[in-house]
């Protein structure tokens, strides 16, 4: 395959475009010389699940930029996020590469490539000011994204100031790389001195986790990927987390789970629940799954895990699937009015 008509790391003519016009760098210049400097012949390669497609075309671009005797694996491990490491790839190559994510504990054995978007974020937040107090009479706004827009995070900072804003930004704790980054399970980053945050990222559930763990504050979602601005509502989620909470209060058996993923291990938590409730039970396990559990003779589960397993898959479960926080409540430790979001502090 010619490498003359793009530059290293760049797969646009590689059949890697994504809709929008988006391309995406995957650093293959930064992964060869990392090759290089350890004389590397096992190389692994993980991507999460919405890019794993893309994986061989990855892995023809590199194999056409090192010797014949590096041999490069694909991660067929489920993966959600920098958590979520194929330990057992990792362990077996001189080099590793995650895709997608930042890091969420530096390592000099994994070689993190975000995948920046260079979705153009202006004409979604010029749309956003429609849900934004006006700077006159409310100029405090915070602003978070994901890892896939921090490329572009300083430009939507400058913006808003522009036009009148007094943007609040932090980097939240250990588990987040930048400043003004949330995660699926972690929104520190929000806990700014204003009463409206403006979240310009994909998806769903980043700005609901979001809302539900300040809901003293407006989260307004500008969406540059599907051209859409909304605000947060939490009114069905918080419907369906008590229709939860309320079907697990006459459970008498109780399975508590324990993720064995590298980055998603609450054992503290688990263990609390086990000491102090002699029908629980400790299940240890990588992939928390419905069909995994159903052999499970338990009246409800415990997920101390990743809190995406909880909020999205929640539902598929034959069982009420809960968090801690929401245990608690259906045991009687704590009111219903003390129902909140489950976030995850810390690395591994």
């Amino acid at each position: 395959m010619s490498q003359d008509s793009y530059s290293e790391g760049d797969l646009r003519n590689t059949g890697m475009s994504l809709k929008h016009d988006r391309e995406w760098d995957y650093e293959l210049d930064r992964i060869v010389e990392a090759i290089e400097e350890r004389d590397a012949k096992k190389v692994g390669l993980q991507f999460p699940e919405g890019l794993k497609r893309r994986g061989p075309a990855v892995a023809d671009d590199l194999r056409a930029l090192v010797p014949d005797d590096v041999t490069i694996m694909l991660s067929g491990q489920p993966c959600y996020g920098a958590c979520d490491l194929d330990t057992f790839l990792m362990r077996r190559t001189d080099v590793f590469v995650h895709f997608g994510h930042s890091p969420m504990k530096e390592s000099e054995k994994i070689i993190y490539v975000p995948l920046f978007s260079n979705v153009d974020v202006e004409p979604i937040m010029e749309e956003s000011l429609d849900e934004l107090a006006d700077p006159d009479d409310d100029p405090d706004v915070g602003l978070v994204t994901t890892a896939q827009h921090m490329n572009l995070f300083d430009d939507m900072r400058a913006w808003l100031e522009d036009r009148g804003y007094d943007v609040h930004v932090r980097r939240g704790d250990d588990r987040l790389t930048h400043e003004g980054q949330v995660l699926g399970c972690n929104y520190a980053s929000a806990d700014v001195d204003a009463d409206q945050i403006l979240y310009v990222g994909g998806g769903k559930f980043h700005p609901l986790g979001l809302a539900m763990e300040h809901p003293d504050k407006t989260v307004v979602i500008a969406d540059p990927v599907n051209n859409v601005v909304t605000v947060a509502d939490t009114e069905k989620f918080l419907k369906q987390r008590y229709g939860a909470v309320h079907r697990a209060m006459d459970a008498e058996k109780w399975g508590v789970i324990f993720c064995t993923k590298i980055g998603q291990g609450r054992f503290d938590q688990a263990e609390k629940i086990i000491d102090e409730n002699d029908d629980a039970y400790l299940i240890t396990m990588d992939e928390v799954t419905p069909d995994r559990l159903r052999n499970f003779d338990m009246d409800a589960f415990v997920n101390t895990g990743c809190p995406r397993i909880t909020t999205d898959d929640g539902p598929q479960f034959h069982k009420p699937m809960l968090t801690p926080g929401e245990y608690e409540i259906a045991v009687g430790n704590e009111p219903l009015e003390e129902l909140s979001f489950d976030t995850f502090h810390g690395t591994w």
